[in-house]
């Protein structure tokens, strides 16, 4: 009985989707600029990113252009943040930017995240998003956790004091 359920777990989650998509969106009182400056530089996301609160004696290095593509962002943390890396690889300023997410710890992943932003007038919509291969292990983890919630938790909270910086 015991193989037939593990057979069972391992069929579905082989049958579970390849990639990951996660995103949140929010409007933001504020013009599109003034957003755009707060993503577009790693050096601002410690007043907002959700994940630089969880280790305060995270190691952090900057490395390539100030801000903009080729910005560099390496991490190296607790359990709860792990060690990455991320670079800007595009950006339209003020509606977009692209960022190559690169996990080492505690997962190794390869992601991409974007951010959109849409002015509508004296707002923006801010739209955070990733997406990403999702491996076998991925996929049966994904079994027990919902990835969308948990991540999305994330951006959701990163957005809300996104928001609250921009409108001050």
């Amino acid at each position: 009985i015991l193989l037939v359920l593990v057979g069972a777990l391992l069929a579905y989650a082989s049958m579970r989707p390849d990639t990951l998509h996660v995103e949140r969106s929010v409007v933001i009182n504020a013009p599109a600029a003034r957003v755009f400056a707060l993503i577009d530089d790693f050096h601002q996301w410690s007043a907002w990113s959700p994940y630089e609160h969880r280790d305060p004696a995270m190691h952090k290095t900057y490395s390539g252009a100030p801000q903009g593509k080729g910005a560099v962002y390496e991490w190296d943390g607790n359990r709860e943040v792990g060690q990455g890396r991320m670079e800007i690889t595009e950006t339209a300023q003020p509606s977009r930017i692209t960022i190559k997410l690169d996990f080492v710890k505690p997962f190794e992943g390869h992601n991409v995240a974007q951010f959109l932003l849409a002015a509508h007038g004296d707002t923006t919509e801010v739209t955070w998003a990733m997406d990403g291969p999702t491996p076998f292990v991925g996929k049966a983890i994904g079994i027990f956790l919902n990835m969308d919630n948990m991540i999305g938790g994330d951006f959701a909270t990163g957005l809300a004091s996104l928001k609250a910086l921009a409108e001050r």
